[in-house]
């Protein structure tokens, strides 16, 4: 059972010293062009460790899923965190490589997050997440800029609050968002909104993610960008809309799901079937993107296969709405 489960953090920030805000994107792909077409993946939450681990996570299926999503051939993989069971550990980081290796060999750029499992066992998760993504070069939060896209990648094991650096960086971001930008990607690991059943069982949102939810939102009448809320953590799905905020949990990729009792009536996703393990393909093309919700049909089954379980369109457009939901 999952009671209390999500409160279970390990976090090791320390106060972060004084630097000067830089308010362009950290990474900028120069082959897209405003409008250009990106195809991406997201999912999360697999916990890769020794394959005769199977509690906690279920080897086939997130090895399977792995294969599946290198199958898909993204251009960018969107990664919600919790990639491996125990950050400090080498062994699992080793299983990560070694099950992931179409990934790299396929040249998919990767945006991860970090998540409570990456911190698991010690700092020195931090040290082995940072190695085994070398495209984020040692930052722990970031933004890249692809042409219509941008993804802002934020850290929850690092202060978010008030004044502090990360904070602050993040505002900075949003004010200063590219004039070309038609969709925002904001990752984080623990959900910013979520269903009545997760309210419930894990006391989630956390503290943090409703600071940076606030932060997101005092900003929204002045930015021109579509913004979807990319999450994980919740090992099922789930999809709401906020104030024009599409915010998306996809906890899928093969850690032990949690049992679905119910769904709130804001959830988006009304299938209340046991378990999701899934991912997403989200497609963007001059002011739009196409996301479909992709999940394991059975997950017992001698040949594994997916099947389209949820599908939504946005277009890119101020967010506005009539009613600001406090």
């Amino acid at each position: 059972m999952f009671l209390g489960f999500a409160c279970a953090f390990s976090f090791f920030a320390t106060a972060e010293p004084p630097e000067k805000i830089d308010v362009n994107p950290t990474f900028t792909i120069a082959k897209y062009q405003p409008g250009s077409p990106i195809h991406m993946v997201g999912y999360g939450d697999m916990r890769f460790t020794d394959p005769s681990v199977k509690i906690g996570t279920n080897p086939r299926v997130r090895k399977w899923l792995a294969q599946r999503v290198a199958e898909e051939n993204p251009e960018v993989l969107l990664l919600t965190g919790d990639m491996p069971y125990t950050g400090a550990s080498d062994a699992d980081w080793q299983v990560f490589r070694d099950e992931t290796a179409l990934w790299r060999k396929n040249q998919i750029l990767q945006l991860p997050t970090i998540g409570n499992h990456e911190v698991r066992g010690g700092q020195k998760g931090i040290t082995n997440y940072l190695q085994n993504f070398p495209e984020i070069s040692g930052h722990r939060y970031y933004s890249v800029l692809m042409g219509g896209v941008e993804v802002i990648s934020l850290d929850m094991t690092s202060p978010s609050g008030g004044t502090s650096t990360q904070a602050t960086w993040f505002a900075a971001q949003l004010d200063h968002l590219p004039k070309q930008v038609d969709f925002l990607f904001i990752l984080y690991h623990t959900p910013w909104v979520v269903d009545e059943q997760s309210k419930l069982f894990t006391n989630l949102p956390s503290k943090e993610a409703l600071t940076l939810r606030h932060l997101l939102e005092i900003h929204l009448h002045k930015m021109h960008a579509k913004v979807i809320v990319f999450t994980g953590h919740i090992h099922n799905y789930e999809r709401f809309e906020r104030n024009g905020v599409e915010y998306v949990t996809s906890g899928g990729g093969g850690a032990e799901p949690y049992p679905l009792l119910f769904r709130g009536s804001a959830d988006l996703y009304r299938d209340t079937a046991f378990p999701v393990y899934h991912y997403l393909t989200l497609d963007y093309r001059n002011g739009e993107l196409h996301a479909v919700m992709w999940k394991v049909k059975d997950p017992d089954a001698g040949t594994l296969s997916v099947e389209k379980k949820d599908e939504f369109t946005l277009i890119a457009e101020p967010n506005k709405t009539g009613v600001f939901i406090p």
